[in-house]
């Protein structure tokens, strides 16, 4: 493949206090339809958890980021979404959600490497 194919990517924020509405960036979400590609990378900083939140669940909160990484990437590890699409599994989400790991909104680029773009974008995001 040549080229560069427009693709989708939303920020995960983790919110430890939801009616506080406070949150750090803890991963990224790609999606790139012409290539049937979604994929997530987190990273939580905890010192940044528990200064929001001393009593965070810091396990429960690295389960759900890691939860998002298995929707994306399919097969067992996807519970009910293993059988639909990369695309269904995307909009699936970044549905907007009152939990503690919330998607932020989704913006879009070109790119010649979606998995390079995720590198790029935790980097430049959340790092």
């Amino acid at each position: 493949m040549s080229g560069r194919d427009v693709f989708e990517y939303a920020v995960l924020r983790v919110v430890p206090r939801v009616e506080r509405g406070e949150c750090f960036n803890a991963g990224v979400l790609v999606y790139c339809r012409a290539r049937s590609f979604v994929a997530a990378r987190t990273h939580l900083d905890e010192r940044k958890l528990l200064a929001l939140d001393p009593a965070a669940d810091v396990v429960g909160v690295r389960a759900a980021l890691r939860a998002v990484e298995g929707v994306c990437g399919g097969g067992d590890a996807a519970g009910q979404a293993a059988g639909d699409d990369a695309g269904r599994r995307f909009r699936w989400l970044i549905a907007p959600r009152s939990t503690v790991v919330q998607p932020g909104a989704v913006h879009s680029g070109l790119t010649a490497d979606p998995e390079a773009e995720i590198g790029r974008l935790l980097d430049l995001l959340v790092h």
